[in-house]
């Protein structure tokens, strides 16, 4: 099952990397005006942490909204397309060293993807108006999930490493609806790992779980973004290669750091870009 999954990641990779890429290239001539090396350290930084546990969608949202580096139309989609192939490096190395029931992993990680794909549709669609309240309120969102596991408020987790019968529905069911989500710039990471508390699996398999569901998910969605030219070509092409190389720093190198106070941090973040995002929701046209 190891090596099947690993011929699925690969085949999406190669798959999403030939997409960008000849987007990329067809439009070279007229990048936008975003910064290589500001978005390149965004990329670097939120990748990493992202391994850690902290998530990369919020912090990354606000980075790229404090130093302007695209418009928030195109934030979602611009997230998706960055960080996939991070991702998917993700998926490769915690699918590989931490034991999930494979019944469970495949079928998280296809509803995530479905998910994903129905989620994307909508949002490229979306007005800029419309994404500055999507965005506002997926914060507050990813924030109260960040905030509950720094207060032990989301209890569970046990010793499982797969799921049947109704609690396995459950997680098929709530991993399309945060596969959904992820697209409008929800991070899965959070409630995907209370999601495997709450129906009593061990803490470890959160991992594998949560980055497979997005490595499965995002090449599908980033493609839609992609077609649907919703997304900063230069930010996220930036943003991308220098996130992989920090997914293998943290993965093999680092492991663990004393993250509690940083984890406060971006909490505190996460809260005021939320508010700069829902004003400008309601008060701008």
């Amino acid at each position: 099952m190891i090596i099947t999954l690993w011929i699925a990641l690969a085949g999406l990779a190669i798959w999403f990397a030939i997409v960008l890429s000849k987007d990329f290239f067809d439009h070279r001539n007229k990048l936008e005006e975003s910064s290589w090396l500001k978005t390149s350290i965004i990329g670097f930084v939120v990748n990493f942490f992202d391994v850690l546990g902290i998530g990369a969608f919020a912090p990354q949202t606000a980075l790229l909204k404090f130093t302007k580096q695209t418009t928030d139309k195109y934030i979602p989609g611009t997230m998706n397309v960055a960080n996939t192939l991070p991702v998917l490096f993700q998926a490769l190395i915690f699918i590989t060293i931490i034991e999930v029931e494979p019944i469970t992993l495949v079928l998280m990680f296809l509803s995530a993807a479905l998910g994903a794909v129905f989620g994307a549709g909508v949002v490229a669609k979306m007005s800029e108006k419309k994404i500055r309240l999507v965005m506002g309120f997926a914060l507050l969102i990813t924030a109260f999930f960040m905030l509950a596991t720094s207060m032990e408020w989301i209890q569970g987790g046990g010793q499982a490493i797969g799921l049947t019968g109704v609690k396995l529905a459950i997680a098929v069911l709530a991993n399309f609806g945060l596969g959904a989500l992820m697209t409008a710039g929800i991070g899965l990471y959070a409630p995907c790992m209370a999601l495997v508390f709450a129906l009593g699996m061990s803490p470890e398999v959160a991992f594998p779980i949560m980055m497979g569901s997005c490595a499965f998910l995002m090449p599908p969605a980033s493609v839609r973004f992609i077609r649907e030219k919703a997304y900063n070509r230069k930010a996220a092409v930036a943003m991308a290669i220098p996130g992989i190389v920090a997914v293998g720093l943290a993965a093999f190198v680092v492991k663990s750091l004393p993250l509690e106070i940083l984890r406060w941090m971006v909490i505190g973040v996460i809260l005021y870009t939320s508010g700069v995002m829902l004003h400008a929701g309601f008060t701008k046209k």
